[in-house]
């Protein structure tokens, strides 16, 4: 995920001391955060003036961190809680249990956990996706204590946008990268992903209602990447493009990256 902020330092701080992560990088104009291993998750890009997004352009709704297990997004609640940050939701999804938070500059956050695909269900050749009430005590129950830092294994397991029109966002993130369409149950929204998964990436087109694509000199969502093991699908999809990333219709970088 890579976005541009007003306030690199401070926010790197928030992402240090409030969820846990690691800086892994940084300078004057941008850091990279992440776990102790593996790749970072999070860029955060300054070093050039930049402007509020209008509420009506097409951005992020919301980045989501993929725990490892309920034991460990328990302990990571209890962190965020324990910094006194606001939770702005709390969501039992049937796949998955999820919380919903925003960084000091606006970002959409998901902390969230998945049960075992085995008890996922489907409706009419849909995944059963659900938006019930969350059993917060059970869920703060599987753990005792706040997480020390971010929990070992989390990746960002989707992310979810806000665009102007579900049609091109389908032409090209099913026709053309060949995700596939696991729900649209949801009214004004699309769920696509790969490998069986629930999700990978989500649109909406819900109120207040995305009219203009994104402004490359606007705060939010620059780009994101899509790791793909697959050489000879990154090789078909990237023809003809110069180096690995493509834009979306609503001006959202994609970068196709092996793993």
């Amino acid at each position: 995920m890579h976005l541009r902020v007003s306030d690199v330092s401070g926010l790197a701080r928030w992402y240090d001391e409030v969820l846990g992560f690691e800086i892994r990088a940084e300078d004057d104009v941008s850091a990279a955060l992440g776990g102790e291993v593996g790749r970072p998750l999070v860029g955060l890009h300054g070093g050039r003036p930049a402007h509020a997004a209008p509420s009506d352009a097409a951005g992020l709704f919301h980045m989501a961190f993929l725990m490892p297990d309920r034991a460990a997004m328990a302990a990571e609640v209890r962190r965020i809680l324990g910094h006194g940050w606001a939770i702005d939701g709390w969501a039992d999804h049937n796949v998955s249990e999820a919380v919903y938070l925003r960084d000091p500059e606006g970002n959409g956050i998901e902390i969230y956990a998945d049960r075992p695909p085995d008890v996922w269900r489907t409706m009419d050749g849909d995944l059963l996706m659900t938006t019930d009430p969350l059993d917060v005590e059970g869920l703060l129950m599987a753990s005792s204590a706040a997480a020390p830092r971010l929990p070992s294994g989390t990746v960002v397991g989707h992310i979810h946008l806000r665009v102007c029109a579900l049609g091109p966002a389908l032409e090209f993130y099913h026709d053309r990268l060949g995700l596939d369409v696991t729900t649209r149950r949801y009214p004004g929204a699309l769920f696509l992903g790969a490998g069986g998964y629930h999700h990978h990436v989500a649109c909406n087109i819900w109120a207040p209602r995305a009219h203009r694509p994104r402004s490359d000199g606007s705060l939010g969502l620059m780009s994101f990447e899509l790791l793909v093991p697959d050489g000879e699908y990154r090789r078909e999809v990237l023809a003809g493009q110069d180096g690995g990333s493509l834009m979306d219709p609503d001006q959202h970088g994609v970068r196709i990256a092996g793993e």
